[in-house]
């Protein structure tokens, strides 16, 4: 049972982005289809996705952060300075309203998303390293998402800032947490769920989109093609500016594009959850982060794909 469940696993991985599009295809035109998976579960689906992080992270994939501070210092502020900043120019350029700003801003201030250790290590980048970005990242996600949210947004919005960093503990950090105590202690449950874990957290994933997409499909089909513009610039941007920022500093191919996924790729599920639940006032603030949830996983899977087509011509500084 448990070898079927990883070959079904395996195979929705790779179909992960076809899924998404199908399911948010099908939220959005025949919404009653979905709407029975309530916004108010985002919560947990999310909190499922992340304890399935933590059953696979093990004390060993924190060593890249002694050993490597300099390229994780180099990952982290590429995380916490280009993705707000480029959200926050694209609010302006296009000239957002405050409901779409808020969403866009949320998606920018997200710690990187955990698909982006898959589509490191599909672009044969530096999957040690892409690791002990999203754990760090996710770690000071309760302190800086908050923070820079309220430093973009105070001017037009009021952001619940402890409100904020609470959710986030409880959505992301406990089940983090939990599932690193079971991975300690429960080793060999571990070692056979994870084998499984891809199959859940794509569940799960598409349940959030399927939930939001349904709840705000008349908003959807109703709202400017422009936040479906905006969300693809803020992807592809945050590829090209992590890309630069790595060759700029001189780290090396493997880690440029490592860097390059991790900034480009965000946890959209987290700034939805944020927005159904510190701002309901505003009902399309979540349609950013569905409509990132969906998008990043086709980008990644391109972009990662032509990376691999590329070999890395130099090797990484240590």
């Amino acid at each position: 049972m448990l070898k079927v469940l990883e070959k079904i696993s395996i195979t929705v991985s790779k179909l992960m982005a076809l899924i998404v599009i199908a399911v948010a295809a099908l939220a959005l035109f025949v919404p009653q289809s979905c709407n029975w998976i309530k916004t108010s579960s985002i919560n947990w689906l999310l909190g499922i996705v992340m304890f399935g992080m933590g059953l696979t992270l093990k004390p060993s994939d924190f060593k890249v952060v002694f050993s490597r501070p300099l390229d994780i210092i180099i990952g982290f502020l590429a995380q916490f300075i280009l993705m707000p900043l480029i959200a926050f120019v694209l609010i302006k350029i296009f000239n957002l309203p405050t409901e779409l700003a808020v969403g866009v801003m949320l998606v920018g201030t997200c710690p990187g998303g955990t698909s982006s250790n898959v589509m490191t290590y599909m672009a044969k980048g530096d999957v040690p390293l892409s690791v002990g970005m999203t754990a760090v990242s996710t770690l000071f996600a309760p302190l800086l998402t908050p923070f820079l949210t309220w430093v973009y947004l105070r001017t037009s919005v009021d952001v619940n800032v402890l409100g904020m960093f609470l959710s986030i503990i409880k959505v992301v950090l406990v089940p983090i947490v939990l599932g690193l105590i079971i991975n300690r202690f429960f080793s060999k449950f571990t070692q056979a769920a994870v084998k499984v874990l891809p199959l859940i957290s794509t569940i799960a994933i598409v349940a959030i989109v399927a939930a939001v997409v349904s709840a705000t499909s008349a908003k959807l089909l109703s709202t400017s093609p422009i936040i479906y513009l905006v969300v693809i610039l803020h992807n592809l941007l945050g590829y090209a500016s992590g890309y630069g920022a790595g060759k700029l500093l001189r780290r090396g191919e493997k880690k440029s594009r490592t860097l390059s996924i991790e900034v480009g790729m965000q946890n959209s599920g987290l700034a939805t959850s944020l927005a159904v639940s510190h701002f309901a006032q505003y009902p399309l603030a979540s349609i950013p982060g569905a409509v990132f949830s969906t998008w990043h996983n086709i980008s990644g899977a391109i972009y990662a794909n032509l990376l691999a087509s590329k070999a890395p011509k130099e090797d990484d500084k240590q």
